[in-house]
């Protein structure tokens, strides 16, 4: 019989990672992030997300934090758009233009200059995500990239990128939420002050 590690032990260990890369990260990008954020938030401009697979569903979770959570008023969220979302205009795009456009497209019509794109990734090398960057920065829209592993070209191309150099795709797409989460309550105590004041 090969040998197995113990739930426990693989539990412990995945843990011990998890805290291990937030203890040695330097958070600023991600204040350089909020700060973005909330010029959007108070300036009515749009933030786009997007991202593959895992990233894609989290694209969509965080686009609902954003839209309602933050402020929990009706008309009150972030104008925001996971690009993940829709499938009718995914599938058209990856069908007619192909699948490394599925996001580049979308920016191209729907964001103006000094909008907010935020993409998730974890190699920070998939195509459609690099082609979704590239075509923000020709527009003037600012960009941020949430990462992975090297950080790969995302990390050079984008305007804030926050990088968490761990080889592990849960872990770094955990890291994507952990970093959403964190945007949103402080986004939330920041504007509830803001109400109150």
């Amino acid at each position: 019989m090969g040998q197995f590690s113990s739930a426990e032990s693989h539990i412990s260990d995945y843990s011990n990672r998890l805290q291990a890369i937030l203890s040695a990260t330097d958070w600023s990008a991600v204040a350089k992030l909020a700060q973005e954020m909330m010029k959007c938030w108070r300036s009515q401009r749009q933030v786009f997300i997007c991202g593959n697979g895992g990233s894609a569903g989290n694209a969509i979770h965080l686009a609902n934090d954003f839209l309602y959570g933050i402020a929990k008023k009706t008309g009150s969220g972030l104008k925001i758009n996971a690009l993940s979302a829709n499938s009718a205009v995914l599938t058209c795009l990856a069908n007619d233009i192909g699948y490394e456009h599925i996001y580049s497209e979308q920016i191209a019509v729907l964001s103006s200059p000094g909008d907010l794109l935020i993409a998730l990734s974890g190699s920070g090398n998939s195509k459609n995500i690099i082609n979704a960057i590239e075509q923000a920065n020709k527009m003037s829209v600012v960009t941020s990239a949430i990462l992975g592993f090297s950080g790969g070209v995302c990390k050079r191309i984008s305007s804030i990128p926050i990088h968490f150099p761990v080889d592990d795709m849960q872990i770094a797409e955990d890291l994507q939420l952990i970093v959403g989460h964190m945007l949103m309550q402080w986004m939330y105590i920041n504007r509830v002050v803001d109400q109150d004041s």
